[in-house]
This record gives C-alpha cells, sequence and structure tokens, in this order.
C-alpha cells in the first residue's frame, strides 16, 4: 500500500494490473532463498541495512567458515574411531561412517531449510516460531547441554593428557606431588590463560584462524599415524619399565611364534588378523563414537549468519567439503591405526603407542597436537550458548 499526498492509500497492485500476492510470489520464486528470509536483507526506511544479530554479519571468508566449522566437527572421537573399526570391521565401519555423515549433511540441509522458510537464524527463535515459549527453552537447554557435555569431555582429555605430557618430556617421577603434574590446577590454568580468551570473543569469525592450527595439528595427527603402521610390527612388544632401552627387539623363531623376555605367545598372530566385518560384545559401544563423530549442527547457524554473502547453497557448501574433509581424515585415522595394532587397540588410541614406547618424541608431539586440537575447539563450545 501506497499512501499519496492527499492521505489517501492505494493498491500498488491495481495500478500495474497485478495482484499484490502475486507480485509477492514472484518476488520469492526471484530469490533463492526464499521470499520470507529475503526481507530481512531488504534495506530499511533511511536506506540502510538494519543490523539482524551481530554487527560482524556478513564478514566471514568462505574458507574461514570450512574451517570453523570443520573444527567444530573435529574432536576427541577420533582418538576411538580405530577401537570401534577393530569391533567393527573395516567394511561395517566404512558403511557405519558413510552413514552418519549422509545423515548429518542432510539434517544440515533441513536446519538451514527451515531457517530459510522463517527467515531467521538463531535456535531459540526457530524453536519459538515452532513451538512457542516451550520450544524455545527446550532449543536453548538442549544446546546448552550439548555444548556443555562436548567441552567437558575436551576438558577431561587436558587434565587426564597433560600431566603424561609435561611427565614425559621431564622424565619426572610420576609418583610425585609436583604442582604442574597436577590434573586439576592444568586444567584451569588452560581454561583461564586459552579457552576464556577466545570465547570471550563474540564472533565466530575471528576464530578462523585458531581452528585452522587446531585442524593442522589434527593433520599432523593423521600423517603420524601412517607413519607409524609402517614403523610397529604386529604382533609389538610392550615398553619394559625394567629396561634401560627405549626400545624392544621382536626375537621370533622360525615357526613364526614371538619370544618376549623368553616366554612364547602362540595366540598373538590371531589378534593380527585384518577382519572386514565383526560383532561382538564390544560392537554396541562404538555406535556412540560414530554417531557423534559429525555432530556440529549448535555452529551451524551462528556460522551461517556471519558467512559472507550468505545464501542456503553457499552454506551448503561449506557443511559438504567440512563434512567430505573430515570423513576423510576419520576414515584414514581409524585405517591406520587399526591396521598398526588389530585387535590390540585401546579404546584410546594414543594410550596403545605408549604401551610400546612412552617416551617416543614423535608421539609426545602427537599428543601434544591433540591437546592443543581440542584446546581451541572449546571456545566453539561456548559461542553457542551465550
Amino acid at each position: 500500500m501506497n499512501i499519496l499526498s492527499n492521505g489517501k492509500s492505494h493498491d500498488l497492485g491495481d495500478d500495474m494490473g497485478m495482484p499484490m500476492k502475486t507480485m509477492l510470489d514472484e518476488d520469492q520464486f526471484d530469490d533463492p532463498d526464499g521470499g520470507l528470509e529475503n526481507e530481512e536483507f531488504l534495506p530499511s526506511a533511511d536506506g540502510k541495512k538494519p543490523i539482524r544479530f551481530t554487527d560482524f554479519e556478513g564478514k566471514t571468508s568462505f574458507g574461514m567458515s570450512v574451517f570453523n566449522l570443520g573444527n567444530a566437527i573435529m574432536g576427541s572421537g577420533i582418538l576411538g574411531l580405530a577401537y570401534a573399526m577393530a569391533n567393527t570391521g573395516v567394511l561395517l565401519f566404512l558403511f557405519l561412517l558413510t552413514a552418519v555423515a549422509a545423515l548429518s549433511s542432510y539434517s544440515i540441509h533441513l536446519l538451514l531449510k527451515s531457517s530459510g522458510i522463517v527467515g531467521i537464524r538463531a535456535y531459540e527463535q526457530l524453536g519459538y516460531r515452532a513451538f512457542g515459549t516451550p520450544g524455545k527453552m527446550a532449543a536453548g537447554i538442549a544446546i546448552t547441554l550439548q555444548n556443555i557435555g562436548a567441552m567437558s569431555s575436551y576438558l577431561y582429555i587436558v587434565k587426564s593428557e597433560l600431566p603424561l605430557v609435561i611427565q614425559a618430556f621431564l622424565k619426572a617421577d610420576p609418583n610425585s606431588d609436583l604442582w604442574y603434574l597436577n590434573g586439576n590446577y592444568l586444567v584451569i590454568m588452560v581454561s583461564a590463560s586459552i579457552i576464556l580468551p577466545l570465547a570471550l570473543m563474540k564472533q565466530l569469525g575471528y576464530l578462523g584462524y585458531t581452528s585452522g592450527f587446531s585442524l593442522s595439528c589434527m593433520v599432523f595427527f593423521l600423517s603420524a599415524v601412517i607413519y607409524k603402521k609402517f614403523q610397529i610390527p604386529c604382533p609389538f612388544e610392550e615398553f619394559s619399565a625394567n629396561s634401560t632401552a627405549a626400545h624392544l627387539s621382536l626375537n621370533v623363531s622360525s615357526h613364526g611364534h614371538e619370544y618376549n623376555n623368553g616366554v612364547v605367545h602362540e595366540d598373538e598372530d590371531a589378534h593380527c588378523i585384518t577382519r572386514m566385518f565383526t560383532i561382538n560384545s564390544q560392537t554396541a559401544y562404538t555406535i556412540p563414537i560414530l554417531a557423534f563423530a559429525f555432530v556440529c549442527h549448535p555452529e551451524v547457524l551462528p556460522i551461517y549468519t556471519e558467512l559472507r554473502n550468505p545464501t542456503k547453497k553457499r552454506m551448503q557448501q561449506v557443511s559438504n567439503i567440512s563434512i567430505f574433509v573430515m570423513y576423510t581424515m576419520y576414515f584414514l585415522a581409524a585405517l591406520f591405526g587399526y591396521l598398526t595394532f588389530k585387535d590390540n587397540v585401546e579404546p584410546e588410541l594414543l594410550h596403545t603407542y605408549s604401551r610400546i614406547d612412552p617416551y617416543d618424541t614423535l608421539i609426545l608431539c602427537v599428543r601434544v597436537a591433540v591437546l592443543t586440537a581440542v584446546t581451541l575447539t572449546c571456545p566453539h563450545c561456548v559461542v553457542p550458548c551465550t
């Protein structure tokens, strides 16, 4: 409706010989993201684009968005994927991992589609539009609990792993009561000095650089796992605390039996068989590891909000690239970790390497890289809750 100078109004569609509803419908078809979402991008009366969510909207590049979402996907679960493959088999693991990745990509598609229909990109507002106040509260509580749980798992890894790494580098007595070997003190120091300053940043776009560094740490982890596959025989001989050598040699008889300190282990070869498909009592425990491998949905809409030239198609491309890269890294880490230890792999892959040599420099560097990666992932768990 337009207001004339005489104060009267007339229908714009009537002047053009076209109903107003038809014009609106054509505008929606012109906008690939839907007319309702496009309304929020229209300039205001003074010609300025209104700020809808944050003052950082539309300034994060495509590459930084991929880094942020990839870092949100990548978590500590990668350390347990080799164990999951050992209890499902290579083919069943590949099928399950592919299914979870496809479901995650499709769920992100539905999330972007629903946000485009209602024209908003905030989870609480989506919940409010669908179910009113209970939906808004449910969305907020679900996001908060999910991110608190994820961040707690990351901090637990810092608390348990960082003292062991420091102890190994300094060759300190594990029974000493030194303060820098106390996990409680270390997790507080890491949280206050690294996680808190990064979490205080108002936009995820600023975390793109730390996300890129975090992903590079996980690439280093993957490279070390592949390298160690060709360095460690199966079956492996465990590190002896009473031995002065860092590495113990394997003595194998002409019959293929392993001798470890004079003791023959004839059944070790049974644990070095590559299984394509297997189901055992531990298979059920691998399902949660795979189910949460691609969880990144609380960060999708904040990243979408800050994406430069934001459209559903562009954000879906960010999601697909991130999921595909993480899918490749997950499978390679699980495959080479499993092929290295076969049935002897532990739920935490790095602990298995420590059984061979806890003072291996490469593995210690890998543990530092993993600690760095999970520490830099924690701020991503805080932003959706703010």
